[in-house]
């Protein structure tokens, strides 16, 4: 008798546990995994400047197995001196919609090439968009400024 005691008790228990993992589940707000998702950004990007910088480019967003085309332009400000062209790679992520990721993103940061270098970028727009991005760069620079890249799908 003991043993059909302890089976019985085991029983409640596991129906007890059961019964509160389902309540917590059920419980829980529900958000659609499609928001979580990161894309790959591929970009070049050319810059050119004597304190105030200026630069130009374009790139691919793959997500969700989809490719969108995009152009970049932007502005620096601070001590900017030389021109670079430069090959990014990273991701995006807070994309909730493909729209999301157009807008303008702003960074402060800074960076040297004497013919070539790595580069490196973590910028955010005003929907949560953020991205991190590196790569090599070409060219004669040094920079060290806040910048303001707007980015418009094609």
């Amino acid at each position: 008798m003991p043993k059909n005691r302890e089976r019985r008790a085991h029983r409640r228990a596991f129906r007890l546990i059961a019964l509160l993992l389902l309540a917590l589940g059920l419980t829980m707000p529900a958000t659609p995994s499609f928001a979580q998702a990161a894309g790959h950004v591929s970009a070049k990007i050319v810059k050119a400047g004597l304190l105030v910088g200026g630069g130009a480019g374009n790139g691919v967003l793959t997500y969700r197995g989809k490719t969108y085309p995009f152009k970049i332009s932007g502005l620096s400000f601070g001590i900017t001196v030389g021109a670079t062209v430069g090959r990014l790679d990273g991701w995006a992520s807070g994309i909730r919609e493909i729209s999301d990721f157009a807008g303008t993103y702003s960074s402060v940061g800074g960076g040297f090439a004497l013919v070539g270098g790595v580069s490196g970028v973590h910028l955010r727009n005003e929907k949560g968009v953020t991205m991190v991005l590196q790569g090599p760069k070409a060219g004669l620079e040094l920079a060290a400024n806040i910048s303001q890249i707007t980015i418009a799908l094609r």
